[in-house]
């Protein structure tokens, strides 16, 4: 069974048993699962896709959380030629990582 969630204005495919990182969120230290409420579909039911509008009713998605970790360093540069002017940044994104325990309908 999998279901795709809504989370942080992204969505992603979640199935059982997999791992996935998902954008960091400011959790209370020693937290061990997290529910993702806004699931948009349901797929692999006997009877075909649960489709919501726009959240299916009643179905959740239960997941341990791993860890927090940054992801690779993105760099941006700018540049104007003939200008003098030049700028070089970098950025890492914080994510969380997560395994899918449950979801639930």
């Amino acid at each position: 069974m999998y279901a795709i969630i809504s989370d942080g204005g992204f969505q992603y495919k979640a199935i059982e048993g997999q791992v996935m990182d998902v954008q960091r969120r400011d959790l209370p230290e020693g937290t061990k699962s997290i529910t993702f409420d806004r699931v948009l579909m349901v797929g692999d039911l006997g009877d075909g896709p649960k489709i919501g509008t726009p959240s299916v009713a009643g179905a959740k998605v239960t997941a341990s959380v791993l860890c927090e970790f940054k992801d690779e360093k993105i760099v941006i540069q700018k540049f104007t030629r003939r200008k003098g002017y030049a700028l070089k940044k970098g950025h890492r994104q914080k994510l969380l990582k997560v395994k899918i325990d449950k979801i639930l309908v």
